[in-house]
């Protein structure tokens, strides 16, 4: 996958059309704006948000968030595209 930069963040895509996409799903009401994803992994894991990316399991719609905290450690947040609800957290190693 390429990567590529929404917000200042890198986002990992197939290609353009995923952004575009992204924007009709969260503008339906599909999903719910990465911001509010952003806020709450920010709020679990203060730090830096290094990677983003929107996947599609299924029919469920994952939003996977990674963020190096202020010790230096990574984590992987997996959260609900659809209702926003935390899904997983993992520390990576």
């Amino acid at each position: 996958m390429a990567g590529l930069l929404i917000a200042g963040l890198p986002v990992r895509s197939a290609d353009a059309d995923d952004h575009e996409r992204a924007y009709r799903l969260r503008e339906s009401g599909d999903i719910v704006p990465l911001e509010q994803i952003l806020e709450s992994a920010l709020n679990l894991h203060p730090g830096r948000v290094i990677e983003v990316e929107l996947e599609g399991k299924g029919e469920r719609r994952i939003y996977e968030i990674e963020i190096v905290d202020r010790q230096g450690v990574v984590w992987e947040l997996e959260f609900d595209a659809g209702s926003g609800r935390l899904l997983e957290r993992e520390r990576q190693h």
